[in-house]
């Protein structure tokens, strides 16, 4: 049977600890689905379709990219998971503050659907400072975050970002 996991967020935009993340969860399953959370509550920067067109620009070129899929999804998580038949839920941790939060959220989801598994892998040293909120803002204040994004991603930020930056001057 093939394992594949839904590895969710908001990508708001991907860095390269998220593609870190994906890389090395793809050592342990056949197939990771990419889930872009479309949450109405929260004000992102980037467009779904944004997010999606850059997560496979990011992906382009990498040996990789024929096992990994890029979907949004709303609601539950764990319908999500259910509906694309994969086996368990990827996450990545930084610091002991993204633990409480994910350690809830994956107990909710082992109540409400105890046959999907999540796994926890901790970021990578090199990426564990890194989020795609300060990587935005790092941007917006005229800094560069070149290494730390992907390339379109970075392009995309600072098309998006610059404008207001050179208009408040």
């Amino acid at each position: 049977m093939e394992k594949v996991a839904v590895y969710p967020g908001s990508f708001d935009p991907i860095t390269n600890g998220h593609l870190d993340l994906l890389e090395r969860g793809l050592k342990i399953f056949d197939r990771i689905v990419i889930a872009i959370a479309a949450n109405p509550a929260k004000k992102p920067l980037f467009s779904l379709e944004e997010r999606i067109e850059m997560i496979q620009q990011s992906l382009a070129n990498s040996p990789f990219q024929d096992r990994v899929q890029v979907d949004t999804f709303q609601g539950l998580l764990v319908e999500y998971v259910r509906k694309v038949r994969a086996n368990a839920i990827l996450r990545g941790l930084r610091a002991i503050s993204d633990f409480e939060y994910e350690f809830q959220m994956a107990l909710m989801n082992r109540k409400l659907s105890n046959e999907i598994e999540t796994l926890f892998l901790m970021t990578a040293m090199r990426w564990i400072y890194i989020s795609s909120r300060i990587i935005k803002e790092v941007v917006t204040s005229g800094g560069c975050v070149n290494g730390l994004v992907p390339e379109p991603v970075e392009l995309k930020l600072v098309e998006k970002l610059r404008p207001a930056l050179q208009t408040s001057l």
